[in-house]
């Protein structure tokens, strides 16, 4: 590894601020406290504009380099937590019931910071780093909320990186995936509003859980009778809420479920079916069927070129031996995504030792991450804007 020297020498401050952050998760939206932090030490750090209530809750910060020069490369970290009870039993475990970083957001607003201490520190190149801290990526609209705000009018970017990590992994392996990433998402909420009736005379109710479920195994026909077996899709039923006693036929009932798909067409075929049987239920149970349907996460796209340039930074940090270029598409989301369709960029995945998957109660991030991500997006910016004399000595 050859992790920069001054954010080698800052790991145990940058641990420190992780443990904290880990300590104190927040949901979307409200990440006051982060924040504030983020903004505290962007100006420790003497970061040359730091900007805050972005998109609600969001940081910006800007560091020129001594080139001066147009360039702007943007690099962005996520800083929201999960409603999850974490379940580590770790000495900085979360001090806020029900909510956890279960998916390591709090490493990636670390990292961040690192690459800010070395860029402000040392300026080696020739133009503007954009700073971005986004709130609420776990489904709630952070990024779109900073765009509608005016991220990229006011902080306009060439290119813009982000990163995850990835645990269950060898520490320090680098991917990528060219082109179409990760998957788009629309979540669903269908409310069914039949006629009770008691239990031992169903045969007055409009029974909306049988209708609902019913509903459940038709939904599985959108993806196996509907969308080209080339194509990806995934339709999923997640939740089922209905009922309140052993006796009674309940008056209404809830289904909940995402979508996930890499094309658009895809994405409105599924929405155009799901409708239509929406529709087609409540006309032949006589009930009431509201679907509220609504697009949460684009598909994130890698530019290829710079998914190359993005590897050729890392290598620097890890090695050549241990970036790939060839990870396969993810059917999970990342509104990073929308920024993307805004400014070309690359978003890579950086691995560790953790021993759980994300989401989950359990996940613990190996800290050794950290200077190894912050170095990375450090590299990629000085990479993407090379100071004159910095760029003809490399030809």
């Amino acid at each position: 590894m050859a992790v920069l020297p001054i954010i080698e020498e800052s790991t145990p401050e940058l641990e420190a601020i992780f443990r904290d952050l880990h300590a104190h998760p927040e949901i979307g939206f409200t990440e006051v406290r982060t924040a504030g932090i983020v903004a505290e030490t962007l100006r420790r750090y003497g970061v040359d504009e730091v900007h805050t209530g972005i998109g609600k809750t969001g940081v910006v910060g800007l560091i020129r380099g001594t080139g001066g020069g147009n360039r702007r490369i943007g690099l962005r970290a996520d800083m929201d937590a999960l409603p999850i009870h974490e379940e580590t039993g770790l000495a900085y475990a979360s001090q806020t019931p029900g909510v956890m970083h279960a998916c390591g957001h709090d490493s990636h607003t670390t990292m961040l910071l690192g690459a800010a201490k070395h860029l402000a520190q040392t300026r080696d190149f020739d133009g503007t780093v954009v700073l971005i801290f986004q709130p609420a990526e776990e489904g709630l609209g952070g990024a779109r909320g900073m765009l509608a705000d005016g991220l990229l009018r006011d902080f306009p970017c060439d290119e813009l990186y982000g990163m995850h990590n990835a645990p269950n992994g060898e520490l320090g392996k680098v991917g990528i995936c060219k082109g179409t990433a990760m998957a788009g998402a629309s979540f669903f909420d269908i409310r069914f509003r039949g006629k009770g009736s008691h239990a031992a005379m169903p045969h007055q109710s409009r029974d909306p859980l049988m209708i609902g479920a019913a509903l459940v195994g038709q939904i599985q026909t959108i993806v196996s009778r509907n969308v080209a077996p080339l194509e990806t899709c995934v339709v999923s039923v997640t939740q089922f809420h209905a009922g309140s006693a052993y006796n009674i036929v309940p008056d209404t009932a809830e289904l909940c479920g995402t979508i996930r798909y890499f094309e658009d067409s895809v994405c409105s075929l599924a929405e155009t079916r799901m409708r239509a049987l929406c529709d087609g239920f409540a006309t032949a149970h006589e009930v009431e069927v509201e679907l509220d349907l609504r697009n949460v996460f684009s598909p994130l796209v890698n530019d290829e070129a710079l998914s190359d340039a993005y590897m050729a930074a890392a290598a620097d940090i890890v090695g050549a031996e241990n970036i790939s270029d060839t990870i396969r598409p993810a059917t999970g989301s990342e509104d990073f995504a929308d920024m993307l369709r805004e400014v070309p960029g690359a978003y890579c995945r950086v691995s560790h030792t953790g021993p759980k998957g994300l989401h989950n109660p359990g996940f613990v991030l190996d800290p050794a991450v950290l200077p190894i991500g912050a170095s990375i997006l450090a590299r990629i910016a000085e990479r993407r804007m090379p100071r004159f004399g910095a760029a003809m000595a490399q030809g």
